[in-house]
């Protein structure tokens, strides 16, 4: 086993946002490409924000995501508690420790971490007041991904508030180093933090992790970072809409990182193989919808029957156009004619209900352009005869039927599809036709058909 340990630390807010996902989703491959051990540690110290139904939400959506920790809730682990809120002794032992050296003093209630260096005055016009700097040898940081990164920390900091919770920084490395991790993978916007924890580390006399800060992701449009109030920002969103967690995953993992070819489409197994840091890239990534919903797409098709079934259901059933009872034999031909079609699954109730719903909202355009043919009675007509004494209703006996009637009449075969498939759906467009009146049978259609010509106006 590696010894690698890397962390994913979430604060449970109610929301799972996308960047946290990325951010978990690269400490997870780089976990399981390694070797080593993945460790999810929660900062749940906002008492107002915190609460078990906001942690149930990040639980869920991980799992839903199939990123399963090594350490953590749920598992244990030699270096818990994995809770913020209960590691107060921790905090408390590594603070004595400062103490002793030192390198902690008290002002204006807070305890704040004093550097290391010559102390002088500059008057700080932003303030007007004067500011106790420090000149101080200025830190490197060999990032794994942004590479030489240097920062000079002048100021004292403040590591426990005058309320007496300790702060980010301190509980952060603290934690890491109680924890035995290797290897920190964060967002960008932690780099101007880094400074801080190196100064942390080394007053602990303890070597710093390897840290490897990786790209922003933008909304999809306009300048900025996205949050979670932009469309698409949550992974909750996904799992309500049916979408496939692997897709997802997939398409997470491509903001910010590249297999250094065109592949986009991979099983996690093959992402697992190929990441690593030299693949991240510097430059931000911009989100887009349209391409998670196209790879998603492509997920769908690949899906098993049975597994294609068990994500459809939730949808189908709330729309009301399955039950219980629905003919399950049937439910499977209808999703084996749909998935090459289907983008997503929260629109597959309104793509495929009039399979199941006798009473379904007709395409008023599509009607109004059948209405100005003025010869889709005929066309109906010419096929309802030999449709009513035709007992096989394959695809191909169907064509055959279709081109006899076409030939006798002097038409074109195509010519009757658009009335037929109006008068079964109440739409323009779908499935392939032939294949659809397979899959609906012999009574389904001849039923609709006379529905049709008795109850619309053509």
């Amino acid at each position: 086993m590696s010894e690698v340990r890397v962390r994913f630390a979430p604060s449970p807010t109610g929301f799972f946002h996308i960047g946290s996902a990325r951010t978990a989703l690269f400490n997870w491959l780089y976990a399981k490409h390694t070797g080593g051990q993945f460790i999810l540690r929660v900062e749940d110290t906002d008492k107002e924000r915190n609460t078990e139904e906001a942690l149930q939400v990040l639980i869920e959506g991980m799992q839903w995501l199939g990123l399963d920790w090594d350490e953590g809730p749920g598992k244990g682990g030699q270096f818990g508690p994995y809770f913020q809120s209960q590691r107060s002794a921790v905090y408390e032992e590594y603070l004595n420790l400062l103490k002793s050296k030192n390198r902690v003093y008290e002002k204006e209630g807070a305890l704040w971490f004093r550097l290391e260096g010559e102390r002088y005055i500059e008057y700080d016009d932003f303030k007007k007041a004067e500011v106790e700097k420090v000149k101080n040898t200025p830190v490197v940081i060999d990032d794994a991904i942004r590479g030489r990164v240097e920062r000079t920390e002048e100021r004292d900091f403040v590591i426990v508030r005058s309320n007496g919770e300790p702060v980010f920084h301190f509980v952060n490395v603290v934690d890491d180093i109680s924890m035995n991790i290797t290897h920190v993978i964060r967002g960008e916007d932690h780099l101007s933090n880094t400074s801080k924890h190196v100064e942390l580390f080394k007053a602990f006399g303890v070597k710093p992790p390897i840290f490897a800060h990786i790209p922003l992701i933008l909304k999809e449009s306009g300048p900025g970072k996205m949050s979670k109030r932009d469309k698409g920002a949550l992974i909750e969103e996904y799992q309500k809409r049916g979408f496939v967690s692997d897709a997802v995953c997939n398409y997470i993992c491509l903001l910010g990182w590249n297999p250094k070819d065109d592949q986009e489409k991979m099983s996690i197994q093959t992402i697992i193989e190929r990441f690593d840091f030299d693949g991240i890239n510097k430059g931000n990534a911009r989100f887009d919808e349209q391409k998670l919903a196209a790879l998603n797409s492509e997920y769908l098709k690949e899906l098993s029957i049975e597994t294609l079934t068990q994500l459809a259901l939730p949808e189908l059933e709330e729309a009301g156009c399955v039950t219980d009872q629905t003919d399950r034999e049937y439910l499977h031909s209808v999703l084996r004619l749909v998935q090459p079609k289907i983008k997503s699954l929260d629109t597959l109730a309104d793509y495929v209900g009039y399979f199941f719903q006798e009473r379904y909202e007709e395409d008023a355009k599509a009607l109004a352009r059948i209405q100005k043919n003025g010869d889709a009675k005929n066309l109906l007509l010419e096929i309802m005869e030999v449709f009513e004494a035709q007992e096989a209703y394959t695809s191909e006996q169907l064509e055959e039927t279709l081109t006899q009637i076409a030939s006798k009449h002097q038409r074109k075969l195509f010519a009757y599809f658009p009335i037929i498939r109006f008068a079964i759906s109440g739409r323009s467009g779908g499935p392939d036709l032939l294949p659809l009146l397979a899959v609906m049978g012999r009574d389904r259609v001849l039923s609709r058909l006379r529905a049709f010509l008795e109850n619309t106006s053509i």
